[in-house]
């Protein structure tokens, strides 16, 4: 019976919400793990009333959504948590949950929301990895010699993730019409389907051109419509993008656990760092909230915290040196 409210779901979340696939995925496997727990655990339940033949379980234990209730979702919560699952896997599953509940409530299929009323786990988020400017700056002359076709495509990308702070999925999503080489600009299109504009500079725009003059030589003759394409002339792949930066940063000697993820909180940090607004820096960044762009004013108050400890006398006084 389950199923088909899943499939309803589904549908719901890639039409109406336009989610993006990872999100979907999430979702309707969160969800199918809830409904095995919940199902068994009915049968569980039955069966310590009547025993049942074997094989005529789980046909009569069949979920319903009005069976969904807060305690059967904490004890799902709390049978996951006593596995060995994090907190934040148990947030993610908890939205899940509340987002098809809310589906369901507005389907009239339930009265209430009953996930609303189960607290989520408190996550202490981990401050973003942001790399210092002189690191970023020796990541990005390290694609300048061999100049070759794809060392060219290279810089412009990691130009790019640094000029404008996208997604690596979003920068693997554009398009050649989506670049505008003479204003500097990108047309990007971000979670939920929301399209922003972006921002690059001259040094990205170099390097952008002359990735551009070689492109037709990387197409091999293929044809496709996008700016970043992979050595066999097909679209460059997040993963594809993922590993020219994990060889790059070999390179460099740069920290394994860099990535162009990396490049997008350098971006936010640098810019809070030299002045910029944070709620321009949310609109460059495509956040829909303001708390999201705010992890990066705890990295920011480290680095005044270190600038002042080096800087003020009292400061190095008080930390034991001369």
């Amino acid at each position: 019976m389950m199923q088909a409210y899943l499939a309803a779901f589904h549908t719901y979340l890639e039409v109406e919400r336009q989610a993006s696939p990872h999100t979907v995925r999430n979702y309707l496997s969160d969800l199918e793990q809830f409904v095995r727990f919940a199902s068994e655990r009915l049968i569980q339940h039955q069966q310590s009333f009547l025993p049942l033949p074997p094989g005529e379980g789980k046909e009569e234990a069949s979920l319903t959504p009005a069976q969904i209730d807060a305690a059967l979702i904490r004890d799902f919560l709390s049978a996951l948590y006593q596995h060995g699952t994090g907190h934040t896997s148990l947030a993610r599953k908890l939205a899940s949950l509340r987002s098809f509940l809310h589906f369901l409530q507005q389907q009239g299929h339930v009265p209430d929301n009953v996930a609303r009323h189960v607290q989520a786990p408190k996550i202490r988020r981990p401050l973003p990895n942001v790399l210092p400017i002189d690191q970023v700056f020796a990541l990005l002359d390290t694609t300048v010699t061999p100049p070759t076709h794809l060392a060219r495509r290279d810089q412009a990308i990691l130009e790019l993730l640094y000029a404008t702070g996208m997604r690596v999925s979003e920068l693997v999503a554009l398009d050649m019409q989506d670049v505008d080489l003479h204003a500097g600009t990108l047309r990007v299109q971000g979670k939920g389907r929301r399209e922003r504009q972006v921002f690059f500079g001259q040094t990205a725009t170099q390097a952008l051109q002359a990735y551009l003059e070689v492109r037709p030589a990387v197409l091999q003759g293929q044809a496709t419509a996008a700016l970043f394409v992979n050595h066999r002339g097909g679209r460059l792949s997040t993963r594809g993008v993922q590993l020219l930066v994990k060889k790059h940063c070999q390179r460099t000697g740069l920290p394994a656990r860099t990535s162009p993820h990396t490049m997008r909180h350098a971006f936010a940090t640098h810019l809070l760092d030299n002045g910029a607004d944070l709620r321009a820096i949310q609109e460059l960044l495509g956040h829909q909230q303001l708390s999201t762009t705010q992890k990066y004013t705890h990295v920011s108050t480290d680095h005044m915290l270190q600038v002042y400890d080096r800087a003020h006398p009292r400061a190095r006084r008080a930390q034991g040196t001369p």
